[in-house]
């Protein structure tokens, strides 16, 4: 946000010399020379002590990347001048800027009570709770801000994000589009995405419509290599075309690019030591991700194989958490680093194959991939498509989510793993004992399940889900209330399909083991495009459940057709609605077809590879000893088919 810095008044002989630093530091600003600016402020503020010189100093050795040279400025300064509200506030940009939303929230909150709150402190105390996640506190603080300046784009855009957070997906569009009416500059685009993903989130589908075609007309004039900031994960789960998904995520890759300053290349070479893998990501905590992995890392060969990970994410304290720090022998933490710092972490490490785990998604350490600190990067798990990067070599995927005939679809060199590219977790619950009326679901029904995040949800895809009502009068839709707008729009939507409220059961958020027990009740679970289910539908398969699914173009689209194919169900793979519908009947009909594809799945338990993390490790760990090779002999990266 911008800050309105004082101007020194020069009084003496010493403040005029003062005086002349402090004009040489604003030509350097002026230029965004900021390094310089830094040190000639730093020079005035030396000479005199004005509270303007030094306001200075931190504000450009904020802009320069010395966030901690800005916070010793501002407590020196706030320890003399109790009330230089201003300080408060430049501190807590620097402290946010070294991640520690925290320490910046302390920050603001103890500026003297008699000292005057402006709008600038107003907004920066609501961004440091947003960063704490205190999405709920954040809100009237950046409402406050309003109040004095309504016009404020910037301010908009971060309370919808706190709406956002709060699980206000329809409020939170809102604020987003009045943004966006207001003017955001070259963050436009990005802030398109996100509208239409609060839209979807929301289920509000003619607005999500309305503004996914108006970006999709954007990209559409964008120039091909252009660096764009823009948002790729909204394109690869809420648009069809892997052409049009790559081009986004090239424009995006590149706008992480031109932020970056890459390391000197280290070329890969045979060390005799073991292989040193990182894994980068910021939820190795209670998140789908880490559930997926965690036997894996837990089952890596150490004899041939160091293992790092590299978290950027919270700590939540979790049962999960204490697992996967335990599943690797290195566990760094950098939750206050910036990119480059991550990257220079990775270099010191000596990392030889760098695996990201996040893409292009929400509090995603991706742009350091941009610095090229391992001699071979990888993109699996995180993200489902391309990253469209000139830095990353591999991308991890398997016959069915990254066929080689896909190979135009992707930036990267396709890397197969022989069956599946999830990782499942054999050691996951098994779902206790319980009846559906424990869930709110009756015993006679027959239950198609579609526990999908909201966004994924689709008007086509409601409507075959509500032609299978029309078909089925004894069937009900069991669907997860997501947020807070969902049910309502939901009700509203089936009630227009002539579908009554009762035929529709909404299911509560639950914690793992109990979201199991509750989803083996389920008949069928009815899957979602261009978007499928990714890791419910595993869980789905594991509690005895079979998935049908309507299979795409897309990654993001194939990826139950891939853990169905692991089951040897391919049957349940459609390949257009009506097919889908049609599969979906036929179970219905059929009590005893579904019993033994419960039983099948049931046995799949031990008997597929697709639930044995230790057999996910090896396959893994051959493909990276396939990628070194090459690297180590000087060959690019290739298409490596599943052995």
């Amino acid at each position: 946000m911008a800050l309105d810095l004082p101007r020194p008044e020069p009084t003496s002989a010493r403040h005029t010399a003062s005086h002349r630093r402090w004009k040489a530091g604003e030509d350097h600003a002026r230029r965004e020379q900021w390094p310089l600016a830094a040190r000639a402020y730093e020079q005035a503020s030396n000479l005199h002590a004005d509270p303007a010189y030094a306001l200075a100093a931190a504000h450009a050795l904020i802009k320069a990347g010395r966030a901690q040279e800005a916070v010793t400025h501002t407590r020196r300064l706030r320890a003399r001048r109790p009330d230089a509200a201003l300080a408060y506030t430049l501190e807590s940009h620097a402290l946010l800027g070294l991640r520690r939303a925290h320490d910046a929230v302390e920050c603001l909150q103890s500026l003297p009570p008699d000292v005057p709150r402006d709008r600038v402190h107003a907004s920066s105390l609501a961004l440091a709770l947003q960063r704490c996640g205190r999405h709920r506190e954040a809100i009237p603080q950046f409402l406050l801000a309003l109040t004095t300046k309504i016009d404020d784009a910037a301010t908009h855009f971060h309370l919808g994000l706190s709406f956002k957070g709060a699980e206000m997906k329809s409020e939170a569009a809102e604020c987003v589009r009045t943004a966006i009416v207001l003017g955001l500059g070259s963050s436009d685009l990005a802030a398109r995405s996100l509208l239409a993903f609060l839209e979807r989130e929301a289920c509000r589908w003619p607005q999500a419509a309305e503004v996914l075609a108006e970006l999709r007309a954007a990209v559409a004039r964008a120039p091909a290599d252009a660096a764009v900031e823009i948002g790729p994960f909204v394109h690869a789960v809420l648009v069809a075309d892997p052409l049009e998904q790559l081009k986004v995520a090239r424009h995006y890759a590149l706008h992480v690019l031109r932020g970056a300053q890459p390391l000197a290349r280290r070329a890969a070479h045979a060390h005799g030591g073991r292989l040193r893998v990182g894994y980068l990501s910021s939820d190795f905590h209670s998140h789908a991700t880490s559930q997926l992995m965690a036997q894996m890392l837990e089952s890596h060969d150490r004899a041939r194989f160091e293992v790092t990970l590299l978290s950027t994410g919270p700590d939540d304290g979790s049962a999960m958490r204490r697992r996967i720090v335990a599943a690797c022998e290195r566990f760094e933490v950098l939750p206050g680093h910036d990119p480059a710092a991550v990257a220079a972490r990775v270099r010191a490490l000596g990392i030889d194959i760098l695996v990201d785990l996040k893409g292009a998604t929400f509090d995603t350490p991706f742009p350091a991939m941009a610095y090229r600190a391992a001699p071979l990067q990888v993109s699996w798990l995180g993200f489902p498509g391309t990253s469209g990067a000139p830095f990353i070599d591999y991308i991890v995927g398997d016959p069915v989510v990254t066929p080689l005939e896909h190979a135009a679809h992707f930036s990267e060199k396709i890397a197969q793993l022989p069956l599946c590219y999830q990782p499942n977790d054999a050691q996951r619950p098994l779902p206790r004992s319980s009846t559906r009326a424990e869930w709110g679901v009756a015993e006679g029904a027959f239950v198609m399940c579609a526990f999908h995040q909201s966004y994924k949800i689709a008007p086509d895809v409601f409507d075959a889900w509500c032609e299978l009502l029309h078909a089925r009068p004894d069937a009900v839709l069991w669907l997860l209330q997501w947020n807070t707008n969902v049910q309502a729009a939901l009700l509203r939507e089936a009630a227009a399909r002539g579908i009554a409220p009762g035929r529709i059961v909404f299911a509560p958020l639950l914690p793992p083991a109990e979201h199991l027990a509750r989803l083996a009740h389920a008949d069928v679970y009815l899957d979602a495009w261009p978007c499928n289910a990714h890791t419910t539908a595993s869980e789905a398969l594991w509690v005895g459940v079979p998935v049908v699914t309507l299979q795409g173009a897309t990654f993001a689209q194939r990826v139950a057709a891939s853990l169905l194919h692991a089951v040897a169900l391919d049957e349940l793979v459609c390949g257009d609605v009506g097919a889908y519908r049609d599969t979906v009947l036929a179970l219905a009909a059929d009590a005893s077809r579904r019993e033994r594809l419960r039983a099948h799945l049931l046995q799949q338990r031990t008997a597929s590879p697709l639930f044995d993390g230790e057999r996910c490790a090896r396959d893994l760990e051959q493909l990276f000893l396939r990628m070194w090779e090459r690297a180590v002999q000087g060959l690019a990266p290739e298409h490596l088919p599943a052995a």
